[in-house]
C-alpha cells in the first residue's frame, strides 16, 4: 500500500466538521459577481465508516476543458467517490469563473494555473488560489486532477509526473494511461505546490478544450477506479479494469510546429508511432498556390495534435515523444 494513512478524526472542511460515514456537499464561496451574487464552488465529500487516507479529485481549473470536468461528474454519478475506507473529495469545477464564460482563464485574465499557492492580497485568481492552498488542499493524502489540451490541441489520453518520484510513479502505472509523461514542474502550477507540500498527485490530460470524448472520458474513468482499488476505497461491486497493455512510459517530448500558415491537412492519428522523415501533415493556402509537406523529424508516438482547420507560422501543430521507455 503506497498510501496508508488512516484520519478518524472529524473532518475540518469549510467551516464544517464531517464524521466518518457522513457525506456532505459544501460551497467554497471565495468571490462575488459584479451584481454582488455569490460565485460557489461545489464541493462534494463522502467519508467511509471506516478509516482511510484522503483522496482529492479535482476538474476544471481551466474553464473550459470540460472534458476534465466530465470525468469528474462520471465519478459522483457512478458513485466512485463512496469509499470503503477514507475520504474523496470531489470538486467537478474548480474555476466556476472560466466555466460560465467558457474560458481558460479567471475574470482577471490569469491562469488560474500559474498562480499557486497564491496570495492573500493578491489578484483575484491569486486570492482564490491562496485560500484554496490553505482550506481544502492540506486535508488531501493524493490528489488526482484532470485536463485536457488548449484551444484545438487534442492531447492522448496521459498522465504527467515528475521523475524521481517513486510514489507517484507507482500511482501512475497503476493508473495506466496509455502515456506516462516525465516532465518538470511549471512555476506557480497546482501539480509544482502538490510538490512543493509532499502530496502525491497524478494530472491527467484528455481531450481538448470545450468538447467531449466519451471514449477518452472511460479510459480516464479505469485508471481511477485501478487507483481507488489499490488504495482499498473501491466498492467491491464496482468491476476493476484490467490492463490490456502498459502505459508507454516517455522520458522526452518535442514540439513541431508550422513553417507556414494555411490550412491543415493532417495525415496521422494521435497514439500512432511515426517515423523520421514521415509524411504527418501538410499544409496548403487557401487559392491553390502553395502546398507544403510536414515532415516527422523523429521517430516517436504522436501525443497531441493541432485540430484547428487552419494555423500561423510558428504553431504548435504535433507533440511527439522523442525518448521512451
Amino acid at each position: 500500500m503506497i498510501i496508508d494513512k488512516k484520519h478518524s478524526e472529524d473532518l475540518e472542511i469549510l467551516g464544517e466538521r464531517i464524521k466518518l460515514g457522513e457525506s456532505r456537499k459544501l460551497n467554497f464561496n471565495n468571490a462575488r459577481l459584479f451584481t454582488g451574487t455569490a460565485v460557489e464552488v461545489p464541493v462534494f465529500i463522502e467519508r467511509s465508516i471506516n478509516p482511510g487516507p484522503t483522496v482529492l479529485i479535482t476538474a476544471g481549473i481551466h474553464g473550459d476543458e470540460v472534458n476534465g470536468i466530465e470525468i469528474v461528474r462520471e465519478i459522483l454519478t457512478h458513485k466512485l467517490n463512496k469509499p470503503t475506507r477514507g475520504t474523496v473529495i470531489c470538486m467537478p469545477i474548480v474555476n466556476i469563473f472560466g466555466f460560465i464564460n467558457k474560458s481558460r482563464f479567471f475574470p482577471d485574465g490569469r491562469d488560474l494555473n500559474r498562480q499557486f499557492p497564491g496570495n492573500s492580497k493578491g489578484s483575484l485568481a491569486s486570492r482564490f488560489a491562496y485560500n484554496f492552498t490553505k482550506e481544502i488542499l492540506p486535508l488531501a493524502d493524493f490528489c488526482m486532477d484532470f485536463h485536457t489540451g488548449g484551444a484545438d490541441r487534442y492531447n492522448a489520453a496521459q498522465i504527467r509526473i515528475e521523475h524521481g518520484n517513486e510514489t507517484v510513479s507507482q500511482l501512475a502505472a497503476v493508473f495506466n494511461a496509455p502515456f506516462t509523461l516525465y516532465g518538470d514542474q511549471i512555476d506557480g502550477s497546482y501539480r509544482e505546490l502538490c510538490y512543493k507540500m509532499n502530496i502525491p498527485i497524478l494530472l491527467n490530460e484528455s481531450g481538448k478544450s470545450l468538447s467531449f470524448d466519451k471514449s477518452i472520458c472511460k479510459e480516464a474513468l479505469s485508471g481511477v477506479k485501478r487507483v481507488l482499488a489499490h488504495l482499498e476505497m473501491l466498492s467491491p461491486k464496482i468491476e476493476v479494469p484490467k490492463v490490456v497493455e502498459k502505459s508507454i512510459l516517455i522520458h522526452e517530448t518535442t514540439w513541431i510546429r508550422a513553417d507556414f500558415s494555411g490550412f491543415l491537412h493532417v495525415k496521422t492519428n494521435l497514439h500512432d508511432f511515426v517515423t523520421k522523415d514521415q509524411l504527418i501533415a501538410r499544409i496548403s493556402d487557401p487559392f491553390g498556390d502553395m502546398r507544403h509537406s510536414v515532415l516527422a523529424k523523429n521517430s516517436g508516438y504522436i501525443i497531441n495534435i493541432n485540430q484547428a482547420p487552419m494555423v500561423y507560422q510558428g504553431d504548435a501543430i504535433f507533440h511527439i515523444s522523442t525518448r521512451t521507455e
